[in-house]
């Protein structure tokens, strides 16, 4: 195990905090060594709201992975998230000295990198920089530049800003808890990585990631990511009505949520009753199934008609033909797929992380719940894999690991070569290992 390379996402999410040690088979799928998950109680709505709850949270799930992948853990991949994240579109341009060389990989590294000198809000900062398409000297629609002449360089980008306060916070808990940041990385994005195949991609899809305290958005259209949104709303607001509607317990609510509940209320039977045990010396209450269906129809009608909305906003709505594909802990929802398809008009399906998973003793990770989770292990890979690409053209003797150092927004190439590898078909094996 110690000649192989080893990646560890982890989600800080509003319900659960998961870490996945992951690590490639000799077939190029991901196998799951371990997996440590431990109550959220520090997070609201994607956001850190208490250090000392979530840095707790953090030690018992890494805690878990490591006996169960019998390895320590000391780097990790962060997925952020929360309703701060905000999205834009950006042209830039260089002009080069020379016309007879031809435009290099350093070139457009300028020209992303010049991206992320622009002046954002007070407070907020840049995570990502991911290009569209390029111009080289007024042509257009150039995906890829390299190796053409030209003395203008154009770049089309989609740049997405977070708070630098939720940044700090979540630098700050994972450094209590002992660890490093190697990426900060997007969780839609991240999602996307272990839900969506090629074919969707490039033919158009809306990913819709529904978390406990946020839903995320990711639009992709050639296979270029064309829009990003976080929605304040997820699968927690729904326990919260049927707490309310029903006069249960939170976790009562939880579990009629899980066990019995149905996004149709035309799909749950009219005769059906639950019995939910009194408090101290009272009888049981009684919940019509009919009854918490509608409840939790009101508020799902209310999430699919924001998303559909986010949707139509970005103005990709009518060039989605592969749809839209459901995934997070609130795809398991019981008739999701149909009331989407019904508010939406497009077609759905449920999204599974199993896209790039090898044979695994862990096969709880096949749920949607996780695939946040595992998009950061593979967004870790592809990182890897490019960063290995560049030692060996510096160094084809002899290579050294060194620690990359914690990055905010993952500013330096880490992020960059990820999108860039996050566009390509497959992974490749034979690369020069760390």
């Amino acid at each position: 195990m110690q000649n192989d390379k080893i990646v560890v996402g982890l989600d800080i999410g509003t319900t659960k905090v998961c870490a996945l040690v992951g690590r490639r088979n000799e077939y190029g799928k991901l196998e799951i060594l371990g997996m440590g998950k431990a109550a959220s109680e520090g997070v609201v709505r994607g956001m850190v709201s208490n250090i000392d709850k979530t840095v707790e949270a953090i030690r018992k799930a890494v805690s878990q992975a490591e006996a169960q992948a019998d390895i320590n853990i000391g780097v990790v991949n962060v997925g952020i998230a929360g309703q701060h994240i905000k999205s834009l579109q950006h042209n830039g341009s260089i002009t080069r000295a020379v016309t007879d060389n031809e435009i290099t990989v350093e070139d457009v590294n300028r020209l992303t990198n010049d991206m992320y000198r622009l002046v954002t809000p007070p407070g907020s900062e840049i995570i990502h920089v991911m290009p569209q398409e390029y111009k080289v000297d007024y042509e257009e629609g150039i995906v890829d530049p390299v190796g053409m002449s030209g003395v203008r360089l154009e770049g089309n980008f989609h740049i997405i800003t977070a708070q630098s306060n939720a940044i700090s916070n979540i630098n700050k808990c994972v450094t209590r808890a002992g660890l490093e940041i190697d990426q900060l990385i997007l969780e839609p994005l991240a999602s996307c990585m272990s839900v969506l195949s090629d074919e969707e991609r490039e033919a158009g899809v809306a990913l819709v990631d529904i978390g406990g305290g946020t839903t995320d958005i990711a639009i992709f259209k050639d296979n270029i990511i064309r829009h990003t949104a976080v929605l304040p709303f997820g699968g927690n607001i729904i326990t919260s009505d049927i707490k309310q509607g029903c006069m249960v317990m939170q976790n009562q609510a939880e579990q009629l949520k899980v066990k019995f509940g149905k996004a149709i209320a035309d799909e749950a039977s009219e005769n059906e009753i639950v019995s939910i045990p009194g408090l101290r010396d009272r009888t049981p209450k009684e919940i019509s199934l009919k009854n918490l269906a509608f409840i939790i129809e009101a508020r799902m009608e209310e999430i699919v008609e924001l998303v559909y909305a986010e949707i139509v906003r970005s103005g990709y709505a009518n060039s989605l033909a592969a749809g839209i594909v459901i995934t997070g802990g609130g795809a398991q929802l019981q008739n999701l797929v149909q009331l989407v398809e019904y508010i939406s008009g497009m077609d759905t399906r449920i999204g599974y992380p199993n896209e790039h998973l090898g044979k695994s003793k862990i096969d709880a990770v096949k749920s949607p719940m996780y695939a946040t989770s595992v998009g950061l292990v593979l967004a870790g890979f592809q990182s890897l894999d490019n960063r290995s690409a560049e030692r060996v053209s510096e160094a084809p003797e002899r290579i050294e690991y060194k620690k990359p150092a914690p990055k905010a927004g993952g500013k330096e190439g880490g992020i960059i070569s990820m999108i860039k590898g996050f566009l390509s078909d497959d992974i490749d094996d034979n690369k020069q290992s760390y």
